[in-house]
């Protein structure tokens, strides 16, 4: 089956090969060795989340605008 994924990604324009083989990698690594956080970065984490977890996000208009920024192209499914 990974050889007829990797295949079908072949075909694909270089920018969604990148992407693809970015998720690969991801789940290639999840038995990689555990990074240790540190209390600050934690809490930043935290507090990046924060919104989020109060219903606050950011709109529609303003992620668009960031992609564009970017050269990020959204894809429909």
């Amino acid at each position: 089956m990974l050889e007829e994924a990797i295949a079908k990604v072949r075909e694909l324009p270089e920018a969604d090969q990148d992407e693809a083989a970015a998720m690969l990698l991801s789940v290639a690594s999840k038995n990689a060795e555990v990074v240790e956080l540190d209390d600050d970065t934690r809490e930043r984490i935290r507090e990046g989340r924060r919104p989020a977890k109060n219903g606050e996000f950011v709109s529609d208009k303003d992620m668009t605008a960031f992609f564009r920024r970017h050269g990020v192209t959204r894809r429909r499914a």
